[in-house]
């Protein structure tokens, strides 16, 4: 028996509450990939526009997750979970009937809203019910696994409804876990001690970050038609900055509840935590982006064979997550950040020699187990590194700060490595341009993570393995 479970608090519940909404929040990241080529063609999406599929549930995920942080420190964890898996559902259910490009990019920026709620409160309840040792580990490993399998298996189930059930089951798919978790949720999860009372949450600050961040994103993605000097780029990126430092200035001096109190980023663990987290999620969703279209568009693989084949990424993330919970009984997370990100980081250099007459057995294999199981390793220490040393009424801050690091990662990622693929590529959709471009963004890809092993190696704390006697033994 755990010191949590003498308590009164039963563990075991909590931990399946937390894995059914990261398995689902993580899948929805992924699902749609392989189904873009079939909802350009069903719903008239251009080749820029397409993106907005991925960028709209990436922008309010990460633009509005302190926000949902900070509001499960506030309301309560376990209202916020319900509230935001109810909002997930719902626009899931919508998004899967949309008839128009605009309705399907706001169901899901809908979709990104609900899980800016959902997801650091589930965060919070893990950080709160496992805070130190051994047990810690081995939650977190499990929560990494969950997120692994529901990124990578995400592709895999994408596949196979947009191929034999139509693209719009992309999103239905959805609507079932989402009621489960919601019932799930409502018997497992205690309602914990009183929310702490004070002011409102930063409703302010959240839509400046949200707003800012947009503007920023579409900037770079809309150098396809107006290059980077233009006006329009530069006006947009100006207007960009400008509400990011409104926000920063509301944070620092207007808001009586900021959304990150300035001083969380003085803890060295936090800070390089989340700066590591938004490279690895910027290279990330590149990578699912690319080789997704290189499987279809270029090897002519259909959406469901191009599912099948991401599980070697899949199992190998599974794969490395389980190593990450045996070898954070002897290593410090600083280190396992750093390996699991440099054998990502080789994954994605290998990714980059892809070409125009490859095969999937000479090409994609081999990169997606070396890249799987890096990121495998990553997973778990990085959250139990940005929550270390937080003060538990600031939980569900640190865990939105640190969702909204990979998911803004995410958009940003995306947007620029897209932009500089789509410059490589030009106009020509031939299998030689295409592949120079998707070449040219996982390299990219590759260099981004390079800079996180750097971050790991020279910001992190050193810090050593968990103590063998802890919690998880009485």
């Amino acid at each position: 028996m755990t010191v949590r479970e003498a308590a009164g608090v039963r563990t075991g519940p909590v931990l399946a509450v937390v894995a059914v909404v990261q398995f689902m929040v993580s899948l929805d990241l992924s699902v749609v990939n392989v189904g873009l080529p079939r909802i350009a063609a069903g719903l008239g999406f251009g080749e820029a526009g397409l993106t907005w599929v991925i960028h709209a549930y990436a922008l309010t995920f990460g633009g509005l997750l302190l926000l949902g942080g900070r509001a499960a420190d506030r309301y309560g964890r376990r209202p916020v979970l319900l509230l935001g898996l109810g909002l997930f559902a719902v626009s899931s259910l919508l998004g899967g009937f949309a008839r128009e490009p605009g309705e399907l990019v706001a169901a899901r920026a809908a979709q990104g809203v609900g899980a800016a709620a959902l997801a650091p409160a589930a965060l919070a309840l893990l950080t709160a019910t496992f805070p130190a040792g051994r047990a810690r580990v081995r939650a977190f490993g499990v929560w990494s696994a969950t997120n692994a399998a529901g990124g990578a298996l995400g592709v895999l189930i994408g596949g196979l409804l947009t191929q034999y059930a139509g693209w719009r089951w992309v999103m239905f798919v959805n609507v079932p876990m989402a009621a489960g978790a919601l019932a799930l949720a409502w018997r497992g999860v205690p309602p914990g001690p009183p929310p702490a009372r004070g002011g409102r949450p930063d409703v302010a600050g959240a839509v400046l970050a949200t707003a800012g961040m947009t503007l920023l994103v579409f900037g770079v993605v809309r150098t396809d038609r107006h290059p980077w000097t233009s006006p329009v780029t530069l006006a947009t990126l100006a207007v960009a900055a400008a509400l990011l430092a409104a926000f920063v200035g509301v944070e620092r001096t207007t808001a009586r509840e900021p959304l990150v109190r300035p001083g969380l980023f003085a803890n060295r663990s936090v800070a390089g935590a989340n700066a590591y987290n938004l490279l690895v999620g910027a290279a990330m969703a590149s990578a699912f982006y690319f080789v997704s279209l290189y499987l279809q568009r270029v090897l002519g693989n259909g959406p469901a064979l191009t599912g099948v084949e991401f599980l070697p990424f899949a199992l190998g993330v599974v794969a490395g997550s389980v190593l990450a919970i045996r070898l954070g009984y002897r290593l410090a997370p600083r280190t396992l950040l750093a390996g699991g990100g440099a054998l990502t980081a080789a994954g994605f250099a290998w990714f980059g020699l892809i070409s125009p007459d490859g095969a999937f057995l000479t090409d994609v294999l081999g990169p997606s187990i070396v890249a799987g199981v890096g990121f495998g390793l990553c997973l778990g220490p990085v959250v139990s590194t940005a929550t270390a040393g937080v003060a538990p009424h600031e939980t569900g801050t640190a865990s939105g700060l640190l969702n909204s690091s990979r998911q803004i990662g995410a958009s940003l990622g995306l947007a620029a490595l897209g932009t500089a693929a789509h410059e490589r590529t030009g106009r020509a959709a031939t299998p030689a341009a295409l592949t120079g471009g998707y070449a040219l963004g996982l390299t990219l890809g590759a260099v981004l993570l390079a800079a996180a092993v750097l971050i790991a190696l020279v910001v992190l704390p050193r810090t050593g393995a968990p103590p063998r006697g802890d919690a998880a033994r009485n």
